[in-house]
């Protein structure tokens, strides 16, 4: 989808309607969380106006005022909707892969990892279009508040889940393909000083275990599994399983898609 192409409602919209029934219903049930659904959800018209007043509450400082970077936000919702069809898309994915979301809701309301990870498309946005200070600044407010550290001139895929997402780093020159899932204290990093292309390749439908750390500009093949605690410092072909440090291939991924499965099993 291009810049110019406006987002598919039709696509969308029974996620969107979900997201509102569903705070409807917590407003309902719990009274005291009446101001924090009302203001956050159901003032909205549609997510990307949730999303714009969500981040900007979070990331905005003395110096950058919640309304000020509220409408930095929007516009960039507004004029480029891949980024509103990418958080479609992550949503989807963590209601499915997380145990823990039984709603569209939560991720919006409570989840660190999905709100890192809108806050990078937005910065990626930024500085794509030449607005560098700023998308800096708001990857430093990111990893001040969520405690995430993705660099803005990243290439991250759709369909992303974060799982409790403390401590992610993914560095400059990191590409990871869609649908990919990674746990907390995964680093996608350099391993030294070399400007340019240093960083992984991650592809398609790969699941990074907790603490896993791939470092160089070095491949990980579609739908492979790094188990946790994993330091990668060669290519991993596709649906393979590798663990250990320095890790190694230990059998097949075990399935087609692990990001889905979230089988976190060395077979």
């Amino acid at each position: 989808m291009g810049h110019s192409e406006k987002l598919n409602v039709s696509l969308f919209n029974p996620v969107w309607q979900t997201i509102c029934a569903e705070a409807e219903t917590v407003m309902a049930q719990q009274r005291e969380m009446t101001s924090v659904i009302y203001s956050s959800i159901l003032t909205h018209e549609n997510l990307q106006s949730v999303l714009s007043y969500r981040l900007a509450q979070k990331l905005s400082t003395a110096d950058m005022s919640e309304a000020v970077l509220n409408k930095i936000i929007l516009n960039a919702y507004e004029t480029d909707s891949t980024l509103v069809e990418n958080a479609y898309y992550d949503i989807i994915a963590v209601k499915d892969r997380d145990p823990a979301c039984h709603r569209f809701l939560q991720p919006l309301l409570y989840y660190k990892g999905f709100l890192a990870l809108q806050a990078y498309r937005v910065e990626n946005y930024l500085i794509a279009n030449s607005h560098c200070d700023l998308s800096y600044f708001l990857q430093m407010r990111s990893s001040e508040v969520f405690g995430v550290d993705i660099h803005p001139k990243a290439t991250i895929g759709k369909g992303i889940m974060i799982d409790h997402a403390h401590s992610i780093v993914i560095g400059e020159t990191a590409i990871v393909g869609d649908n990919v899932s990674m746990l907390h204290s995964v680093t996608l990093g350099g391993t030294g000083k070399d400007k340019g292309d240093r960083h992984p390749k991650i592809g398609d439908g790969v699941l990074l275990g907790a603490g896993a750390s791939v470092l160089g500009n070095i491949t990980v093949g579609r739908c492979s599994k790094i188990a946790s605690g994993s330091v990668v410092l060669t290519n991993v072909p596709e649906f393979k399983t590798v663990a250990g440090v320095p890790a190694q291939v230990v059998g097949d991924s075990g399935c087609d898609q692990p990001s889905s499965l979230m089988d976190q099993n060395i077979k």
